[in-house]
């Protein structure tokens, strides 16, 4: 099999070319019965409910469920689908490098949740920007700004949020922006791949003609107990 043909976003998740354990497996969620608690925060732009991005995005979520591999995958809920301009904090990842520097590792999470939102009270106004889909791989969208101001203005946003907040992760530079559909459970086998890949190909550019800038909520700030629910604790909204 020629793998040249596959983006290397298909064949991270190859049996093939990545065989080892999905990172989150076992921790985040379960092989059967969902998702485990994962308590933290995070910094988010939902999907706005009943528009024509959300019924888009529904329609693109149901090609990855009609795929014969869906079971391979654990689906996120339709009205959790967001996309992540910071991470934040984890109770299971309490180390120095994803942590504020001066908060002790041991403070609640409820604590850190109250100790996080205080300190986005300084926010600096911040400027407003548009979101398109660059692309699919199995486990949902990447997606970026719609322009190079758009890029600037949303890594601008992702640096002035690290520094407020007191913590800037290793990948914070890399880290891409998407929108969750799935986790993957079992690696694809190869014979899946071509399939896989016709798919993300037309989910990318369905999306792209149907919708070029993406109907998204302001950042806010959010909670959450485990993947099923981000729980909007404060509007960071950049035209206030």
């Amino acid at each position: 099999m020629d793998f040249s043909q596959f983006s290397p976003d298909l064949l991270a998740y190859s049996k093939t070319h990545n065989p080892n354990p999905p990172l989150h497996l076992g921790t985040r969620y379960r092989t059967r019965g969902g998702f485990l608690p994962e308590p933290g925060n995070t910094i988010v732009c939902h999907v706005a409910k009943n528009s024509q991005t959300q019924t888009a995005l529904i329609e693109a979520r149901e090609r990855y469920l009609d795929m014969p591999e869906a079971g391979q995958f654990l689906f996120t809920p339709i009205a959790s689908l967001h996309m992540t301009l910071f991470q934040g904090i984890l109770d299971n990842r309490r180390r120095s490098a994803f942590w504020p520097q001066d908060i002790p590792l041991e403070t609640p999470v409820e604590d850190m949740h109250e100790i996080l939102a205080a300190r986005l009270e300084g926010l600096p106004a911040a400027d407003p920007f548009d979101v398109t889909v660059i692309g699919a791989r199995p486990s949902g969208l990447l997606v970026d700004g719609r322009t190079e101001q758009d890029r600037k203005i949303m890594r601008t946003w992702r640096d002035t949020l690290a520094r407020l907040l007191g913590f800037r992760h290793p990948d914070h530079d890399t880290y891409p922006f998407h929108i969750t559909f799935a986790y993957v459970i079992e690696r694809l086998d190869d014979e899946a791949l071509p399939r896989w890949q016709a798919m993300l190909n037309e989910v990318a550019a369905d999306l792209q003609r149907r919708q070029p800038v993406l109907e998204l909520t302001p950042p806010a700030f959010c909670m959450f107990e485990d993947m099923n629910h981000f729980h909007e604790l404060l509007i960071l909204d950049a035209n206030e």
